[in-house]
């Protein structure tokens, strides 16, 4: 058995573990990184973030194409989706990514090795690697970043066929003519806006009460009704029971409305939700602390009940977003190398959807403001006001801003398009306790969607100028 000796073992190259190892390269850490896929870069690179976002931009192309384009006086008399080089696209585009990984990897002299690693000791874990070769890893200290993982429910268990999960909506062979989407929550709504695009007729089964769970009704509203204009139905405070073959496709059982209803699709994709992966990598043989949801236990600065031993990204909790996992990795990192930074001085994680309309936001939702009793200011400008959003043929949504009594900028929630652009000033205006003088003072160019911004501060301010005062 062949003994490595490193300052730091990081297990995961996820966007939290891959970070983490560049920034202790950096600080000048002998870094080993286990990752027990092929490809670097986690659920994120392979699976999540960026296949996804290149079918979700696929997909806008083409409605564009064959519909929004006809205002604007182009017409194509012919439009055809080859979905193989679709597919091959959208996997070029994960393999250049997860490639430029390992160059950075290597680039911050950080050693990696593809296998699975189980912690045997406070300061030792074993790696077996692919070809079963068994190395003793030494470290005096660790980073987790181990993932997480597609949540099942009982009676739905995934076979890739009949039952799938999300990572399987990316990987079809043709487009579906139907299906049934569990869960309206980011994951499925985003994938699920794809196939309906492009012409799938989707059915949506939602537990609770809206779809895109924790976003504020208004918002969730506008998503839903552009949702269901692609021949696609949604069913709200319903609950899957059970399924069963249907020849060729598949039968859903469900409750709505205190009746039990009926669907049939090609598959069923489950959707609704992930959990940590806090298993299987010898948290146990140590006393790791883990609490009732699986989620490894970690104070503000990101180390466990080990001191030595730090753990980051999904594995830790809400929210599960990559960007989160990165600037974990980054504050663990440092944390190591003798910085003391704290979660608790992060203000706000912002959080982005990618269905259409897109929907991002930072800091507190005027529903969850107005659950917790605060006094607040609201400023509401929609994007149908906006020169930029008409000449684009998007005016869809609105910016929101939220503000206390001091008119300290709490909150942003936008839906609309390019939210997911636009949210980096609202993360950094709560970041720094900005006023909204600070963002409706601000010059913003025009013609752009920038301008939504200082608009909403504006009417937040009680001086709308390019929409009339709010009905009181």
């Amino acid at each position: 058995m062949e003994q490595l000796n490193v300052q730091t073992l990081v297990i995961g190259a996820g966007p939290g573990g891959y970070v983490a190892a560049i920034r202790l390269g950096q600080l000048g850490q002998k870094v080993l990184v286990v990752e027990k896929e092929k490809n670097l870069g986690g659920v994120c690179l392979n699976w999540g973030c960026i296949p996804s976002k290149s079918l979700i931009q696929m997909a806008k192309s083409y409605e564009n194409t064959i519909v929004k384009n006809k205002k604007m006086g182009i017409i194509a008399h012919k439009v055809e989706i080859d979905w193989e080089q679709t597919q091959k696209w959208k996997d070029k585009t994960v393999r250049s990514l997860t490639g430029g990984i390992a160059q950075l990897l290597k680039g911050n002299g950080v050693s990696h090795l593809e296998g699975i690693a189980k912690l045997t000791s406070p300061h030792q874990a074993q790696v077996t690697n692919s070809k079963g070769e068994i190395f003793e890893v030494n470290f005096e200290h660790a980073i987790l970043a181990t993932g997480s993982s597609p949540i099942e429910i009982p009676g739905f268990s995934f076979d890739h066929k009949n039952i799938l999960d999300s990572t399987d909506l990316l990987e079809l062979k043709s487009i579906p003519k139907s299906m049934i989407l569990i869960g309206g929550g980011v994951i499925g709504l985003e994938l699920g806006t794809v196939y309906a695009k492009l012409g799938t007729k989707v059915k949506v089964i939602e537990m609770m009460d809206q779809l895109l769970p924790g976003t504020s009704k208004d918002v969730a509203k506008v998503v839903e009704d552009k949702f269901r204009k692609y021949q696609s139905d949604v069913f709200l405070s319903a609950r899957a029971k059970s399924w069963k073959e249907a020849g060729d496709q598949v039968e859903l059982v469900f409750e709505h409305e205190g009746n039990n209803k009926r669907v049939v699709a090609d598959f069923i994709c489950l959707a609704v939700g992930r959990k940590p992966n806090s298993q299987g990598w010898g948290a146990e043989n140590i006393g790791l602390a883990i609490d009732e949801r699986g989620f490894v236990m970690v104070n503000d600065c990101l180390q466990t009940n080990h001191p030595h031993i730090y753990a980051i990204g999904d594995v830790v909790g809400q929210p599960m977003l990559a960007h989160k996992a990165s600037k974990e990795g980054e504050m663990a990192a440092e944390n190591i190398c003798g910085a003391h930074y704290s979660t608790e001085d992060i203000q706000t994680v912002p959080g982005v959807i990618f269905t259409d309309p897109e929907v991002a936001i930072a800091g507190i939702t005027e529903d969850e403001a107005l659950a917790e009793g605060l006094s607040i200011k609201v400023g509401k400008f929609p994007y149908a006001a906006s020169g930029r959003a008409k000449s684009t043929n998007e005016t869809e949504g609105f910016v929101k801003i939220i503000a206390d009594t001091e008119e300290v900028v709490r909150g942003v929630e936008i839906v609309g398009s390019h939210a997911s652009d636009l949210i980096s000033e609202a993360a950094l205006a709560i970041e720094m306790s900005a006023l909204l003088d600070d963002i409706a003072l601000t010059t913003h160019p025009h013609p752009t969607l920038g301008e939504l911004m200082m608009e909403a501060a504006k009417v937040a301010k009680g001086e709308p100028v390019h929409i009339l005062p709010p009905k009181e």
